[in-house]
C-alpha cells in the first residue's frame, strides 16, 4: 500500500505596502483649522442679522440718548446726560411708569389663572382639548384687533353696559373715561389676551413630569391638592419664575392696546406710548432715545434682582 503524502502550499510573499508618507504639517494644521471654524461658518449668517437688527440699533440709540437729535436733521449736538437728568427730574415723563402698576397687578392674576387651568387640564378631564383650544384662542388674535373689538365692548352703550343693562346693573358709567376705570379696563384685556401664553407654558412643564409620580401619589392616597403641591408646584418652578420674569417686563413695556383704545388719553399713557410720542410727535428722538434706555435698564435690573431672589434650583423628583 503507497503512502500518500501532502505537501503544504508554498506561501506565497506578500508584497509590503509601500510606506505613508507623512501629510505635511500645513495639512494637519489646515483639517484641524476647518474644524474649528465650522460651527462659526454655520453661526455666521444669524450671528450677522443678530448684530445688525439688535445690536446695532442698541448701539445708535445709546448714542442718540447723548444728543439732541430730532430725528431729521443730519445735525447731531451732543447734551451729556442732560437727557437723563430730564426724565428723572421732570415729573410728567417718569410718572407714567405708575401706570404699569396696573398691568402687573394683571399680570399676577393671569398668571393664577393660567395656572390653576393648566393643572386641572393636565389631568383627565372630558373636553380637555377643547378648552385647551378655547384658552389659548386670544392669544392667536392680533392685537390691533382685540383692541377694537374691546374699544366698542367698553363704549357708551356698548356690549358691557348692554349686559349690565339685561342683569339690571346697568349703570352710565365711562368705563374708559377715567384714569381708574380706563386703566383697570385696559388692563382686563390684558389678561383675556395673554392668559393662553402662560397657560401653554404651565401645561407643557406641567406635562413633562413623568407619569409614575402620579400613579405613586394615588396609591398613596394623595389629593388632587397634595399632588399639586409635592409633585407639580417643585416641577414647575423654573416656568413660573420664566412668567414672572416676562410679566414684569411685558407691563413695563405695554404698548398696543391701550395706544389702540384710548391712544394715551384719560391717564392711560404708558412709558413706551410717550417715547413714541416723543421721538414721532414732538420730535425730541434724543429724549425718546435715553427713555428707551432707561426702560430697558429697568427691566435687566428687575430680572437680576429676581434672578437673585429666586434662582433656578435643579429639582429631582425621581
Amino acid at each position: 500500500m503507497t503512502e500518500t503524502t501532502h505537501t503544504a502550499p508554498a506561501k506565497v510573499p506578500r508584497k509590503a505596502a509601500p510606506p505613508r508618507t507623512p501629510a505635511p504639517d500645513g495639512g494637519h494644521r489646515d483639517g484641524s483649522l476647518l474644524r474649528r471654524l465650522t460651527p462659526w461658518l454655520f453661526l455666521a449668517v444669524p450671528l450677522a442679522l443678530l448684530i445688525t437688527f439688535t445690536y446695532v440699533p442698541v448701539g445708535n440709540m445709546i448714542y442718540y440718548s447723548f444728543t439732541d437729535w430730532d430725528g431729521v436733521s443730519p445735525d447731531r449736538h451732543f447734551t451729556g446726560v442732560d437727557n437723563y437728568e430730564q426724565i428723572f427730574t421732570r415729573p410728567e415723563l417718569f410718572r407714567v411708569f405708575f401706570v404699569s402698576f396696573y398691568y402687573l397687578a394683571a399680570s399676577v392674576v393671569q398668571i393664577a389663572i393660567a395656572l390653576y387651568f393648566a393643572t386641572v387640564l393636565s389631568f383627565d378631564l372630558r373636553f380637555r382639548n377643547l378648552f385647551k383650544g378655547i384658552l389659548f384662542f386670544p392669544y392667536l388674535i392680533n392685537g390691533v384687533a382685540i383692541g377694537f373689538v374691546f374699544l366698542y365692548f367698553f363704549q357708551d352703550g356698548g356690549t358691557l353696559d348692554s349686559v349690565l343693562s339685561f342683569f339690571g346693573a346697568g349703570s352710565g358709567h365711562a368705563w374708559l373715561g377715567d384714569p381708574a376705570s380706563a386703566n383697570t379696563s385696559l388692563a382686563g384685556v390684558s389678561v383675556w389676551r395673554f392668559t393662553g401664553l402662560n397657560f401653554v407654558l404651565f401645561l407643557g412643564a406641567i406635562q413633562s413630569i413623568p407619569g409614575e409620580l402620579y400613579e405613586a401619589a394615588q396609591l398613596d392616597g394623595a389629593t388632587r391638592w397634595q399632588q399639586f403641591r409635592h409633585i407639580i408646584a417643585p416641577s414647575i418652578r423654573p416656568v413660573v419664575s420664566l412668567s414672572f420674569i416676562l410679566a414684569i417686563a411685558g407691563s413695563l413695556s405695554v404698548f398696543e392696546i391701550p395706544y389702540i383704545m384710548t391712544g394715551g388719553a384719560t391717564g392711560t399713557t404708558t412709558f413706551v406710548i410717550q417715547t413714541v410720542k416723543l421721538a414721532f410727535q414732538f420730535n425730541k428722538t434724543g429724549l425718546a432715545s435715553a427713555a428707551a434706555v432707561v426702560l430697558l435698564l429697568i427691566i435687566l435690573l428687575i430680572t437680576w434682582i429676581q434672578r437673585r431672589l429666586v434662582p433656578d434650583e435643579k429639582v429631582d423628583l425621581v
